[in-house]
């Protein structure tokens, strides 16, 4: 099983569409294995989204993602990475196709809903950000068995 992060940032939230990004990936077939919300520090934003210090947007996204509470998620599932960003759609809303979760509820790129892990090395430098190991539950549903083969 591969894990992989994902957040409803202050935008999502904001908006009242927490719960519909947790049901489309619960519907997706994803499991859920990890759940909080957080008002995300500086110091938090600046670990996170480090590879893009001095870029001109930097501040800036530091600024909105530390503007509200957002909601940390942990996902699992067969190649749970590449199915959460198809599920979540382009970066780019325009980009993005309808039924995605950015195609259907974001229009600019600093405003796209969710984030997501973009491999396994991130994804696993991502968790352990947002998430202790005991705070990862390892568990089955009782449809695994009609999910995963």
């Amino acid at each position: 099983m591969e894990r992989t992060l994902i957040l409803v940032k202050p935008d999502g939230v904001q908006r009242g569409v927490v719960g519909e990004v947790i049901s489309r990936f619960e519907k997706r077939g994803l499991r859920l294995c990890g759940l909080k919300m957080l008002h995300m520090s500086k110091e938090l934003a600046e670990r996170h989204y480090h590879e893009h210090e001095g870029k001109p947007f930097y501040e800036g996204l530091i600024t909105y993602i530390t503007s509200g509470p957002i909601v940390a998620m942990c996902w699992e599932g067969s190649d749970a990475i590449a199915i959460a960003r198809r599920t979540m759609g382009a970066t780019r809303p325009a980009e993005a196709e309808p039924g995605s979760i950015r195609g259907d509820y974001a229009l600019e790129v600093g405003r796209n809903i969710v984030h997501g892990s973009d491999g396994p090395e991130t994804a696993a430098f991502e968790l352990d950000l947002y998430f202790t190991e005991d705070e990862l539950i390892d568990w089955e549903r009782s449809t695994d068995q009609w999910v995963f083969e």
